[in-house]
């Protein structure tokens, strides 16, 4: 079923929570098959002139979500690995638009890997209500991972290159 998933569909797309490695792999992914890399953070940035934290903190978190929501539905190519923000999973539209043109890999890791690797969230652009923690941000997201993933790959303990394999494995 995985592997009929994966060539039936255009594209790849990562989703998970910030600093899980999404951009990293996507990009080691591109170097082992004949795809192109998009990062989504990257094209809203460039679209917007400003860094994801420059939005969320001037337009705050709600307009934020509508911007990231409009670039992904703006998304149409193919033979491309997507890496989109950890905050797509908050948009159905968006990610049934992804569902539509790709295939999605959840990139997952536990809390305590995720505290080790995410630790300036402001700076990061990461779109988290006020006075909440990484934690209640990890236990918010993680069901609409869970809700919207074809395939979840458990990266705790492995390196980019090993999930980049692990993907590979998929693929063939």
């Amino acid at each position: 079923m995985k592997n009929i998933l994966m060539k039936t569909k255009k594209n790849i797309s990562f989703i998970g929570m910030p600093a899980v490695g999404k951009s990293t792999v996507g990009n080691l992914l591109t170097q082992k098959i004949d795809f192109a890399f998009l990062d989504s953070d990257d094209l809203i940035q460039s679209r917007e002139h400003q860094t994801l934290a420059q939005i969320i903190s001037s337009k705050g978190r709600s307009r934020f979500l509508e911007i990231e929501e409009q670039h992904i539905l703006s998304i149409d190519c193919s033979h491309h690995v997507i890496a989109t923000g950890g905050s797509v999973i908050y948009s159905p539209k968006a990610m049934a638009h992804l569902s539509r043109i790709s295939t999605i890999l959840y990139l997952f890791v536990d809390l305590k890997t995720l505290l080790t690797r995410l630790s300036d969230i402001t700076a990061r652009g990461v779109a988290i209500d006020e006075g909440k923690s990484i934690e209640d941000l990890y236990k918010e997201r993680t069901p609409l991972y869970d809700k919207y993933h074809d395939i979840k790959i458990d990266c705790t303990s492995m390196t980019a290159e090993q999930v980049a394999e692990r993907v590979m494995a998929y693929l063939s």
